[in-house]
């Protein structure tokens, strides 16, 4: 498909109509809560394109106006020092994690890590309400650390980072700029890897802004949401999305 001359990674309209509404979702998700873009792009967007690649991409591509945004608003609220040492964990943890990946594929881990995040979605259900843990600054870097190698395991580094926040008891504005944070930081990371590796091309540079504007309808959505949800609601269903996300990784 090409726009004015312009080569796009989508091969018809319908199929950049389709990843505009899933990405509409998604980032209202992201936005709404700090987490979840990946879980429900990479998995819906799968099922509309063919290359795998193009997506994940092209996510980590509209991912980055968005986060700016975010952590540039929530400035104030960001936990800096706990977000500085997670990301030192991170950058430690990624290599860690892909270099075990080299002896072997133990996608067993990942069947624990489901299940794990399932219970824990549960069990946060189930906590009577205000209840929480006071969660020392310095625990962020083993838990950055573990966030870092599931990334170089799997590619999926984030449940360590949402359940030090939830069972923190942080408030939803400081949950979701903490996450953003540090995923910001990631993007920084994974940005130049991917331009070193020949990923970020053209083609998909182009595509990226072809949906910028279904990302920023997503983001507006997703941010009135945040505003208008209770403490209590944002809680729960922040829950309700750790048992999803366990859910998502045991089927894929």
């Amino acid at each position: 498909m090409t726009v004015l001359g312009v080569p796009l990674v989508f091969d018809s309209l319908p199929q950049w109509i389709g990843a505009c509404l899933i990405l509409v979702l998604a980032e209202g998700v992201y936005v709404s809560f700090g987490f979840g873009s990946g879980l429900i792009a990479v998995g819906l967007m799968a099922l509309v394109m063919d290359g795998l690649r193009d997506v994940v991409v092209i996510l980590l591509l509209v991912n980055i106006p968005v986060e700016f945004l975010v952590v540039a608003s929530s400035r104030r609220m960001v936990q800096w020092k706990g977000v500085t040492l997670a990301a030192l964990g991170l950058l430690l943890g990624v290599p860690a994690g892909t270099w075990l990946l080299g002896f072997g594929n133990p996608s067993f881990l990942l069947f624990y890590l489901a299940v794990f995040l399932m219970a824990a979605g549960l069990a946060f259900l189930l906590v009577p309400e205000g209840k929480s843990f006071r969660v020392p600054p310095w625990t962020g870097f083993p838990m950055g650390l573990s966030s870092g190698v599931l990334a170089g395991l799997f590619g999926t580094g984030g449940p360590p980072v949402i359940l030090y926040y939830q069972l923190s008891g942080a408030a939803k504005s400081v949950f979701r700029g903490n996450l953003m944070a540090l995923f910001f930081f990631t993007t920084l990371v994974r940005t130049p890897t991917y331009l070193a590796g020949g990923l970020i091309t053209p083609p998909r540079i182009w595509s990226a802004l072809a949906v910028l504007p279904a990302v920023g309808l997503g983001a507006w959505l997703g941010n009135r949401v945040h505003i208008r949800l209770s403490e209590t609601a944002f809680r729960r269903l922040v829950s309700v999305l750790l048992v999803l996300l366990g859910l998502g990784l045991l089927l894929r």
